[in-house]
């Protein structure tokens, strides 16, 4: 079984799929942290997460070490992921990783939940359960702003804003793999809604089509 939860960034999705995967007793990926560890590495090295060839030398030397860093993240870090992630070749190098862990779950699991930007439309298009969470840029933007004050005091809520915008857009008119909603994906707005309800109804979905299956 694998469940697809994609969604922009600060949209409740990484909360909501780690809690479905607990909950599940499945796998969990966060396949952003692959493009964020991927641009922090390339970030490390004082080279530009533009560079096609920085960027695939640092996706090919990825380590599980990689993934465990706190400055990942940072929103530095954020924008670089989003800038790897339009190159093709980087996106072709953690592919393979992400469809494996996918269809062969680690440590015995009956399934997997992996959360991004592109899971049910290209990593995992014949994924059974698809969901596609959005909200506001602008609730986005407060989601962000409040986890950073909490490190950072002197978080400006209006670059937050500005940076959501700017990633937003270079997500959604990548040539390669762009964030869109599958056709076939559950779209929840979590503008309005807090963790546990959209939780709640995530949950509700997939019990009825597990049930349907039976």
């Amino acid at each position: 079984m694998i469940i697809a939860i994609d969604g922009p960034a600060a949209s409740g999705k990484g909360t909501l799929a780690r809690r479905v995967a607990d909950a599940m007793d499945y796998a969990y990926l966060d396949t952003g942290l692959l493009y964020r560890a991927t641009g922090a590495k390339v970030l490390a090295e004082n080279g530009d997460p533009a560079d096609e060839a920085v960027a695939v030398s640092a996706a090919e030397n990825l380590s599980a070490a990689d993934l465990e860093d706190e400055a990942l993240r940072s929103e530095e870090v954020g924008t670089a992921a989003s800038k790897v992630a339009a190159i093709p070749r980087v996106r072709a190098v953690l592919l393979d990783f992400q469809r494996t862990l996918a269809r062969t779950p680690p440590g015995g699991k009956r399934g997997a939940v992996l959360d991004g930007r592109d899971i049910g439309t290209v990593v995992c298009p014949d994924a059974p359960i698809k969901f596609y969470l959005t909200a506001s840029v602008e609730e986005r933007a407060n989601r962000r702003f409040k986890q950073l004050q909490e490190k950072n005091p002197a978080a400006i809520y209006e670059r937050v804003l500005k940076e959501l915008e700017e990633r937003d857009a270079r997500d959604s008119a990548r040539d390669v793999a762009p964030l869109k909603m599958a056709d076939d994906a559950i779209h929840i707005d979590t503008d309005r809604l807090n963790a546990n309800a959209v939780f709640d109804a995530v949950m509700a979905h997939i019990h009825t089509h597990m049930g349907a299956d039976d």
